[in-house]
């Protein structure tokens, strides 16, 4: 009820209403959102912990690409899933449709800068990328070609530069594939992975210099991490292994320093696990938390990965 001077008090304010306000979050956030469910978690990247609720996306699905720039994350299609969803990061809340790909596949490998968002169009073994414009909704615009037709990649960046890595056809391929962000056109030959392996929904982070590569399915899974300079071409050097069970299809999100994997597979099952590593540096993967439920075909983003650096 109003005092005697007429202001209102905050808790009368909000008597009537069903809750108080989602206070928004901040500091480097770490997005994980489908797998098995149309859930959306999320954590403080540069802190340990487990994750927490930020929300649904607008359909079940796994296998997405995605993108994000310093205020919105992008979801890809996903599992033959034409559609795109988008979240502002520091609000939680559900997804909402940004537009859809034009080729009414799934997208299975995003990168991007603070501006422009890149996808493959791979689930049926196409070499197609498609991008929009992050901060505006509408459908994708044909970008050009990967060199080769695969599904199940993944992708990391600098701010000019997307690297597109692995994938498989009728085998697994270690083909590193890398674009300028900002210039439509056909993808050029990188270098290679250290060994043959499908990375969707595995952990690939990156800082503005230094891309990532953490586990991949090469038949039964794998726990090699490896990793390249994003401004430079050449084949991926070894950095170290995961911790704990081999496993894929975990979401990977980063910042400057800190990368993160977020569930995926075991051995023989869906596990709830995180994994970080420090970027700069290499060795194996430490524990980081859990998720409040475990998932394979993860997909993971953030506000403060290596094309917003």
């Amino acid at each position: 009820m109003p005092n005697y001077q007429g202001v209102w008090s905050l808790s009368t304010q909000y008597q009537n209403r069903t809750g108080w306000p989602v206070q928004p979050l901040y500091g480097d956030i770490g997005i994980i959102g489908g797998g098995t469910s149309n859930e959306i978690q999320y954590v403080q990247i540069s802190t340990l912990g487990d994750s927490a609720d930020f929300g649904d996306l607008t359909a079940n699905r796994s296998l997405m690409g995605t993108a994000s720039s310093s205020t919105r994350g992008l979801f890809f299609g996903g599992n033959g899933n034409s559609n795109i969803d988008y979240i502002t990061i520091r609000s939680r809340g559900n997804a909402a449709n940004f537009g859809s790909l034009s080729t009414g596949s799934g997208g299975d490998a995003g990168v991007s800068n603070e501006t422009r968002a890149v996808t493959t169009v791979s689930q049926s073994n196409s070499n197609r990328l498609e991008y929009v414009t992050i901060a505006t909704l509408g459908n994708t615009t044909d970008f050009g070609d990967r060199t080769v037709s695969v599904q199940f990649s993944h992708g990391c960046c600098s701010s000019t530069r997307g690297v597109f890595a692995g994938g498989s056809a009728v085998t697994s391929t270690n083909v590193i594939d890398y674009i300028t962000i900002a210039s439509a056109g056909n993808a050029s030959d990188f270098g290679d992975l250290t060994l043959d392996r499908s990375l969707n929904g595995s952990g690939v982070v990156s800082s503005s210099t230094r891309s990532v590569f953490m586990g991949g399915d090469t038949g039964s899974g794998s726990n090699v991490i490896d990793y390249v300079t994003t401004a430079t071409t050449g084949n991926a050097s070894d950095f170290g292994d995961m911790i704990g069970t081999r496993r894929y299809g975990g979401g990977g999100m980063s910042n400057a320093t800190r990368g993160l994997k977020a569930g995926g597979f075991g051995v023989s099952a869906t596990t709830s696990e995180i994994d970080y590593i420090t970027i700069a540096t290499t060795g194996n993967s430490s524990d980081f938390g859990d998720l409040t439920v475990g998932a394979g075909y993860r997909a993971g983003l953030s506000n403060a990965h290596g094309g917003l650096q």
